[in-house]
């Protein structure tokens, strides 16, 4: 296991895992991530394989930090990718093959592939105490998703989720908010 930032009591990571600038990286106490998982605090964009040949590629430097909260669970295969900020607080859950990016491929032109066109827009991404992401769930740059949401089954969160909201859909919508009376 790399060296992190920080990391807490009880943290397991199974493999594989991949771990991209350690050092950026802040991991709670008794955090769980399933085999495949990957965490990726990017301070440079591109590298390795994603260099063009000649050199015609936009280069960049960021600081990102990736802050993972107490007890996050994830049962395989999360994501997390941050080229500024990535905060997941307490008691979060994920189920497989979630991907969550504060960051994304620019798209400025249609005549240069898109790999060497630079990462942009980055916005800073928060996902709320207790909330539980299902499988297969894509979280975009800028998003908040408050405490206690719950995102369904292969949604694709483009804006803000309000605490104690249900969405669903692509881009996900809200389909429930928890009303304590109704119980």
């Amino acid at each position: 296991m790399p060296r992190f930032a920080s990391v807490g009591p009880g943290f397991v990571m199974q493999q594989p895992r991949s771990v991209v600038g350690a050092e950026r990286i802040h991991v709670g106490a008794g955090v769980k991530l399933g085999p495949g998982s990957e965490l990726k605090a990017n301070a440079r964009y591109p590298g390795g394989w994603m260099l063009h040949p000649q050199g015609t590629h936009v280069e960049q430097v960021f600081e990102p930090t990736i802050r993972i909260g107490d007890r996050v669970t994830a049962t395989a295969s999360l994501q997390v990718v941050a080229f500024r900020e990535v905060v997941i607080e307490d008691d979060v859950m994920f189920a497989a093959n979630v991907f969550v990016a504060d960051g994304t491929h620019a798209t400025t032109t249609a005549e240069v592939p898109y790999k060497y066109q630079g990462i942009a827009p980055v916005a800073p991404v928060r996902i709320g105490r207790g909330a539980w992401l299902g499988q297969n769930v894509v979280v975009l740059p800028g998003v908040t998703i408050g405490e206690l949401a719950v995102v369904g089954a292969n949604s694709v969160v483009t804006r803000d989720v309000p605490p104690r909201t249900v969405v669903a859909g692509v881009p996900a919508r809200p389909v429930k908010a928890w009303d304590e009376a109704e119980r």
